[in-house]
């Protein structure tokens, strides 16, 4: 295990050459710009941990020296091209009593950085796992998105090719609840574009840039104009908040619109069993209208001579 700083500290063994407890797993949140933003237990966990593991050793040298920490702890690297062969060393460091602290380049471990694997295994040994919270993208610009904040979900990172990617939206694009993304700066136009082709250009949205840091900015509107904002290119660190779907209007719901969505979910790849019950779901249509509405749709289809607009074979 590669090491850099002061030398390991080695815990008291048992009579049988075993720890007399086990370590603990503590995940330390990062500030995600300001660095004043740090909590004041990290600088102590940093100074007292026996094992550090850093996504990158270089930030972590200058997050320490920004905070006139000095370590005493071994310092190891855990990114994601290492996190799954460095996990057993570290649950093996946790065995023998070490504490072992995760630092990430910003925010909480393991929320879209690794940390995930690390504290699944240490669960499963029954080891104590607890965390320093500090600085989250997630909730800042959510705070700051002027968006509903009572009830949300987190999706992290879209897929990079254009058709999972939109796949992914649509499987969304019914959520009531306010979205929350996380976006690399080159690919946001493409993203936002998607976003509003699915979710509709005027749903409201902000795009989060570079929280906490000198150039912070939170750019509001529908999804169709931050597509065009975001085309003329953007940089740094991006969340974007995405209102969430509205609830439906009844006197919309009519046997064309039901069928409209049986399709929409089929075309991003779901049965059509399940699409169908998804759509009785956020619809609070029963099922069988909606399947109804679905077989009357397809045998019209085929009385004149055209295919089915809810999708294929339906038997």
């Amino acid at each position: 295990m590669e090491t850099h700083g002061t030398h390991a500290t080695h815990k008291p063994h048992g009579a049988h050459g075993t720890p007399a407890t086990p370590g603990t797993l503590v995940l330390a949140g990062t500030p995600i710009g300001d660095v004043t933003d740090a909590p004041p237990r990290l600088s102590a966990e940093l100074e007292t941990a026996d094992v550090i593991a850093a996504e990158d050793t270089r930030r972590l040298r200058r997050l320490t020296q920004a905070l006139g920490v000095r370590t005493r702890g071994r310092i190891v690297s855990y990114f994601e091209g290492n996190e799954s062969a460095r996990t057993p060393e570290l649950v093996d460091a946790l065995v023998d009593g070490a504490r072992v602290l995760l630092v990430t380049d910003a925010g909480m471990p393991s929320v879209s950085d690794p940390g995930y694997r690390l504290v699944a295994a240490a669960v499963e040994r029954d080891i104590r796992v607890t965390a320093v919270p500090g600085p989250s993208a997630v909730l800042t610009a959510l705070a700051l998105s002027g968006l509903p904040v009572d009830r949300f979900c987190f999706e992290g990172f879209l897929p990079r090719k254009a058709g999972e990617r939109l796949g992914r939206l649509r499987e969304a694009a019914a959520e009531r609840r306010t979205l929350v993304y996380f976006e690399a700066p080159h690919r946001l136009d493409d993203t936002l574009a998607a976003m509003a082709e699915v979710f509709g250009a005027d749903r409201r949205a902000a795009v989060c840039r570079e929280l906490t840091k000198t150039y912070e900015e939170v750019r509001r509107g529908g999804l169709g104009e931050l597509a065009d904002w975001a085309a003329q290119g953007v940089r740094g660190e991006i969340t974007v908040v995405v209102e969430g779907a509205p609830e439906p209007d009844p006197g919309e719901l009519d046997a064309e619109e039901l069928v409209r969505r049986v399709r929409d979910r089929e075309e991003a790849g779901e049965r059509r069993k399940e699409a169908i019950a998804s759509v009785a779901a956020e619809t609070g249509v029963p099922k069988r209208e909606v399947f109804d509405a679905v077989v009357a749709a397809k045998n019209a289809a085929r009385a004149a001579g055209t295919s089915p607009s809810a999708g294929k074979g339906l038997s």
